[in-house]
């Protein structure tokens, strides 16, 4: 995707490693993103997507100029959360890493 899908990826990290939480599978589609993180519930997943959100909005319309012609912001609010709960972290791992594939 003209080099914004690993460029995504590492301003997420980036944010991760600033508020310290672990990012552990990331798979970036045209239109939308699956991600595994481990987030402390003391931290909140709220401010941890939030800041993703508008950290790569700012930092991808800067880079890549083209990005400007979307609407105001690059991502919209809503986003979809759920927990692993006892399922195996390999098998949420795998899921991510197919949807390329799909």
């Amino acid at each position: 995707m003209n080099g914004v899908d690993e460029r995504l990826k590492e301003i997420c990290h980036e944010v991760a490693d600033e508020l310290m939480f672990e990012i552990i599978e990331m798979e970036v589609m045209p239109d939308h993103v699956h991600i595994l993180v481990d987030v402390d519930p003391q931290f909140g997943i709220h401010r941890a997507v939030k800041r993703m959100k508008g950290r790569s909005s700012h930092d991808l319309r800067q880079e890549f100029p083209w990005l400007r012609s979307r609407l105001p912001t690059l991502w919209t609010n809503s986003y979809f959360v759920s927990t692993v709960g006892e399922a195996p972290l390999d098998v949420i791992k795998r899921y991510i890493e197919d949807q390329k594939e799909v």
